[in-house]
């Protein structure tokens, strides 16, 4: 099944980059999908413990979309803000938060999604905690911090992938 569900989205991922049902397009997707497959059946897809093609699992990943590209919105203007204004008012740093998710691939998209966020930047992962650069630290609670980085994208990720 795992192999099957890599196969599937290396493939969706070829119709989406390539735009075209053209049959010589899809036959090489085909091919290039399946040969991916082959090199990294055991490196991308993670599939989770239980109903992994529940449709709520995807309603919830829709759900997920428009809230990461609000915070990556606000942040975006928010760093602008920080660069433009005259003092730059930053007060970077490394904060330790930590995270309720348990699977791996749960906390790698709660990794990547900090980081594609400006002004933070997830620095490593080690067990259930996150050290995240910061560009503006705004309180030195970690309970707060872990609420303002973590908890906006860790709920839906939770509904996700665990």
């Amino acid at each position: 099944m795992k192999v099957f569900v890599t196969y599937l989205a290396a493939f969706v991922v070829w119709l989406l980059l390539t735009w075209s049902l053209d049959p010589q397009e899809v036959l090489a997707g085909l091919a290039v999908s399946a040969l991916a497959t082959y090199l990294t059946r055991d490196l991308l897809v993670e599939l989770p413990p239980s109903k992994p093609f529940h449709p709520k699992r995807y309603l919830w990943f829709l759900y997920y979309i428009p809230v990461f590209f609000w915070h990556m919105l606000r942040a975006n203007l928010d760093v602008a803000y920080r660069v433009l204004h005259p003092e730059v008012p930053i007060r970077p740093g490394i904060v330790k938060v930590r995270t309720n998710l348990k699977r791996d691939i749960s906390k790698t998209m709660l990794a990547n999604s900090i980081t594609l966020t400006p002004g933070t930047l997830t620095v490593d992962v080690v067990g259930d905690f996150l050290y995240v650069h910061w560009i503006n630290v705004r309180t030195d609670d970690p309970e707060e911090q872990t609420r303002i980085i973590v908890r906006r994208f860790e709920r839906i990720l939770k509904e996700v992938f665990e």
